[in-house]
């Protein structure tokens, strides 16, 4: 996901010159191809991802629009004081693309899970937040948040993720996408987590269980529209996210339903403080979770 989003970024820089990439020493044997195609439109600016982060503040100040590369936690986390009051303050065009997002780092511990930015970011005065299931989400993305011209935040996965859609999908960063139609429980999802909607939803029909699976690219704004309908078209309700379940897709879903007055039979799958202090494979550590139509079953 992120070679293709890399892809996508220097295509569309080399109409515009006005982009510039901004790095903290990291991307190798990715951002290569932005740097030797584009050499004045990039700066790596070292281990300083705080003061990249003023960097870009300074450079957008003055026309450019800025894309920042960074693994999740250092460009959110370490940088939320920055974000907030240089760049979203001043409504910037300053887009922060950060890998690794979710349990991708799940070997390196705690440290290095990125489950808490979706909600963080979301917060923030400005900003627009997408968290693509899969490269074709990914590449769509890309240049609808660099024509914003405003605070963006482009969450991606590790690498070698599986296109999950029929070539041809049309990706907004306002709407939900339905991939399955069912009556019983819509399985709403962000992010790469997709796939497991997906293979579960599958399980779920060998059981007689009829389950609709929808993905949500944008997580602010969110396709409240498509959250009523599912709340209308079905019994229950799924959310499913690599994040924490405490303040992230599900959370903001919850919100969508309680503000409508409705009162589906509701559940939410993602990071618990369980896995804090668990160290695995992302596909290790979700399985812990639990599998998704055990989860669905309960609702039912």
């Amino acid at each position: 996901m992120r070679t293709e989003t890399i892809d996508a970024l220097t295509a569309y820089a080399r109409g515009a010159p006005d982009v510039m990439l901004l790095t903290a020493d990291l991307g190798y044997s990715v951002l290569e191809r932005f740097a030797e195609a584009l050499p004045k439109q990039y700066v790596n600016v070292g281990v300083c991802e705080q003061a990249m982060v003023g960097i870009a503040a300074g450079l957008a100040l003055t026309g450019h629009r800025v894309v920042l590369y960074s693994i999740v936690n250092f460009p959110t986390l370490r940088c939320l004081e920055q974000l907030r009051n240089d760049v979203c303050y001043h409504d910037l065009p300053v887009m922060v693309i950060a890998v690794g997002g979710g349990l991708a780092y799940g070997p390196q511990g705690y440290t290095h899970h990125g489950v808490e930015d979706l909600g963080i970011m979301a917060m923030l005065p400005n900003m627009a937040v997408a968290c693509p299931a899969d490269p074709l989400e990914a590449e769509a993305l890309l240049p609808q948040l660099l024509d914003r011209r405003r605070p963006a935040y482009l969450r991606l996965a590790r690498s070698g993720e599986p296109v999950l859609h029929p070539a041809g999908t049309k990706v907004t960063l306002e709407r939900a996408i339905t991939l399955r139609s069912g009556t019983d429980i819509a399985l709403l999802a962000t992010g790469p987590i997709l796939g497991r909607a997906l293979a579960a939803a599958q399980t779920l029909a060998a059981r007689g269980i009829s389950a609709s699976v929808l993905s949500f690219p944008g997580f602010r704004p969110l396709d409240q529209q498509a959250v009523l309908d599912a709340a209308r078209g079905h019994r229950a309700i799924l959310t499913l996210e690599e994040h924490m379940v405490t303040g992230g897709f599900g959370s903001r879903v919850a919100e969508v339903l309680l503000a409508a007055g409705l009162a589906p039979r509701f559940g939410k799958y993602g990071v618990t403080d369980a896995l804090r202090g668990q160290i695995g494979s992302q596909a290790w550590l979700l399985d812990r979770l639990g599998p998704v139509e055990d989860h669905a079953m309960a609702l039912l």
